[in-house]
């Protein structure tokens, strides 16, 4: 065994969260998520951070800040959750599914370019798992398009890529803090942006227009409520203390599982690219047996949990809110579906969860058959 780094102690965590509920209710309150806002920039090195509600709602305020509405084109992969597009129908914008390549997880460019059209005003990156595209690509095609980059870093705090940190860089970055993430308040997300315009407008949107910014009167613009309420923001930035300490657990979860399993039958591992600091946020293998979906949903049942097989991941442009018959499937998206045993790990997961679930997926692997 490798010794994964300790589990950072969890008894202060909800001294912030008391000191938050002693002040309530204070329908105006808001110490607490300035002081993460705050704590956020330092982390992120990123000018501005407003914090949100959920991953969702940080997408949403962070695409209408950039213009997006009715009668604009949104590209985003096909290899996404349905929460990634949602804002953007949601806004009355389309949403067009551009591929990704297999061999990279990356975007695939000449697909991306052949759906740019005059009414595209932005391109969704997803960093799913925690991988990052190649940034350089990503800003020379956005910028020879006019097209604003909003990040779905979702999944992506702690990765970087050439230099580039996921999630500073485009006009935002969007995170979650969905229980299960590796900085969690069990619901709530925030934006990073070093426009000062942008956040301003993401504030605005995130409180029904409350605090608009500067040219637009209070509730001139419908907008939603998406504040993070003041406890979960005491215990974010309670874990953000601990961020630095689950970041490595993480990775290093990830590289004892994948190490063994090294040996498992029609099982090998997804490496990062070579300018890529990967967060590790899932294991993640190229699955090359018989019907490796089915694979994935076996291992679920026996405990072994994972995108596909555990949470039914399929093609964002396949599923029935967004499926047409007149459009060609994202084919490159669904092979890297198909192929891949995307594990789901949680920071108490030690390395007795980690061996077992190597055993169960090297057994299985060995006796599969399909």
């Amino acid at each position: 065994m490798t010794g994964l780094l300790p589990l950072p102690a969890t008894e202060g965590l909800g001294e912030g969260m008391l000191a938050a509920i002693a002040g309530m209710p204070s329908p105006a309150g808001d110490a607490f998520t300035t002081g993460f806002e705050h704590a956020l920039v330092e982390t992120f090195a990123s000018r501005h951070a407003v914090t949100v509600s959920s991953g969702t709602m940080a997408l949403h305020a962070a695409l209408h800040a950039v213009g997006v509405g009715p009668g604009v084109e949104v590209l985003v992969p096909a290899l996404t959750v349905v929460m990634t597009v949602a804002p953007i129908v949601a806004l009355g914008a389309k949403p067009v599914f551009v591929d990704s390549d297999p061999n990279t997880l990356d975007l695939d460019y000449a697909d991306a370019a052949a759906k740019t059209t005059a009414r595209t005003k932005a391109i969704v990156p997803v960093h799913l798992w925690g991988r990052m595209g190649d940034p350089a690509r990503l800003q020379a095609f956005a910028t020879g398009r006019g097209l604003d980059i909003v990040e779905d870093a979702a999944q992506a705090a702690g990765t970087s890529r050439a230099g580039v940190t996921a999630g500073t860089l485009g006009a935002a970055g969007c995170f979650s803090m969905k229980d299960g993430k590796i900085l969690w308040s069990g619901e709530g997300g925030f934006v990073l942006t070093n426009d000062s315009g942008l956040a301003a407008q993401a504030r605005g949107f995130r409180s029904h227009w409350l605090t608009p910014p500067p040219g637009s009167r209070p509730q001139e613009r419908l907008a939603l409520n998406g504040r993070l309420a003041e406890p979960l923001a005491a215990l974010a930035h309670a874990n953000l203390h601990r961020y630095p300490a689950l970041l490595e657990r993480r990775r290093a979860q990830t590289a004892h599982l994948l190490r063994a399993v090294q040996n498992a039958r029609g099982l090998i591992a997804l490496q990062p690219a070579r300018d890529e600091t990967w967060n590790g946020y899932a294991p993640l293998l190229s699955v090359s047996l018989p019907r490796p979906r089915a694979f994935a949903e076996h291992l679920s049942q026996l405990g072994v949990p994972s995108s596909t097989g555990t949470f039914h991941l399929v093609p964002c442009d396949t599923r029935p809110m967004f499926a047409r018959g007149d459009r060609t499937p994202c084919r490159g998206a669904a092979q890297i579906l198909e192929h891949t045993l995307a594990i789901v790990l949680g920071e108490r997961d030690d390395e007795v969860v980690l061996d077992r679930y190597a055993a169960v997926i090297t057994r299985e692997a060995t006796a599969w058959h399909g």
